[in-house]
């Protein structure tokens, strides 16, 4: 027999909400929530569908995040089953969206039922920020929510995020932060020719090479408790016209930077640019901040988020800051402690994505107890 859970993680993974779509899984979740007295606000921006919904007019606020698109499916051929028919199969519930991260929603507004149904004069207020445009360019989704809530000054100040960070069984891993990523995208400026003729050229991957090697050398910083040090990788590089007798007239090379909390942009930026500088190298240089480094320490979320965990599985958790980014990175600087729980990671944005159906009721336990933890104390 399926669970409350279990049939709501079904509902929306039937519905193939590929970024920015959401395909009426927002209002699917919405019409859950103004049932237990939620007030709904959707916020349109473009060409993504975002949803506010909030209980409670008063302090503190405890959201839960999260987000209805899905990455694309890849080749349908090697899928055991389609997509978006789920379809459980030995104890696991598959399909686009499973673990990351339809699964969490259904979770948190089944875990927000019964916590209102048993707790409905609690503290405070619980809010959703649900977007369809996490897995995308990430410009018009929460992004732009945060910003509305800031303009009216309405804070959070716990929010949980629902992507799936356990390793091996649910809850053995949760993220109490993200990385900062910054991207640059170089150019480097050169003199085409004949490779005959070199001293009629100039060639800028010769020139380049040094100072890249230089860059992916580099020791940025030691990093500290909670994060590892920042890393430099290149992600692309391009010169040339794919003729072997043509020396380039440009190189063009794509980074990024992974950067903890012991070093800012603007220092990243100004090192890099004083490196490329030393070479003597005719460059243009733009960048992408993709997001801030965050960290939750200890305090009232990590430890209430912590002590549910081993109730509900009976494991203790660790909290880690690898992995990418999340939309944590946006609601994080207003001020808000964040946390990441949700299942396993090992097959999302994967052919054949599934979640244990028997996490999934673990989850619902884990999210119920954290609300009782905070706003029932």
């Amino acid at each position: 027999m399926s669970s409350p859970v279990v049939e709501l993680t079904q509902a929306l993974i039937a519905r193939p909400s590929v970024t920015p779509l959401d395909e009426g899984c927002q209002t699917l979740m919405g019409q859950r929530l103004a049932a237990i007295g939620f007030e709904l606000e959707p916020m349109v921006f473009e060409d993504t569908t975002n949803l506010w919904a909030r209980r409670g007019t008063e302090g503190p606020v405890f959201c839960f995040a999260g987000h209805t698109d899905v990455v694309p499916t890849g080749d349908l051929a090697r899928w055991h089953t389609p997509p978006f028919e789920p379809t459980i199969i030995d104890g696991y519930l598959h399909g686009r969206g499973a673990a990351d991260m339809k699964g969490s929603l259904a979770a948190m507004v089944v875990a927000t039922e019964r916590f209102v149904a048993e707790h409905p004069d609690h503290q405070g207020s619980i809010a959703f920020l649900i977007t369809s445009d996490e897995e995308g360019p990430f410009i018009n989704g929460t992004t732009r929510v945060i910003d509305t809530l800031e303009a009216r000054n309405e804070k959070i100040t716990w929010a949980l995020v629902g992507e799936p960070s356990s390793t091996h069984k649910l809850g053995d891993v949760v993220k109490n932060g993200r990385r900062g990523s910054l991207t640059g995208n170089l150019t480097v400026k050169g003199i085409q020719g004949h490779v005959a003729y070199p001293h009629l050229a100039d060639n800028p991957v010769h020139r380049a090479a040094p100072a890249l090697a230089e860059l992916a050398a580099m020791h940025w910083d030691n990093g500290n408790e909670f994060f590892p040090p920042t890393s430099f990788q290149i992600a692309n590089i391009h010169g040339g016209t794919g003729a072997s007798n043509v020396i380039p007239g440009e190189l063009k090379v794509m980074f990024n930077f992974r950067y903890s909390t012991e070093v800012t942009a603007e220092e990243l930026i100004s090192r890099v640019q004083s490196i490329l500088d030393a070479h003597g190298l005719d460059y243009d240089l733009h960048w992408t901040f993709n997001g801030l480094p965050f960290l939750t320490g200890d305090g009232p979320l990590l430890e209430a988020t912590r002590e549910a965990i081993f109730e509900v599985t009976g494991s203790h958790t660790d909290p880690q800051t690898t992995g990418g980014t999340s939309d944590g990175r946006f609601i994080a600087p207003t001020g808000a402690q964040v946390i990441e729980l949700g299942p396993v990671n090992a097959t999302i944005h994967k052919i054949n994505e599934c979640v244990k159906v028997a996490d999934l009721e673990l989850l619902v336990g884990c999210y119920q107890r954290i609300l009782e933890k905070l706003l029932c104390p």
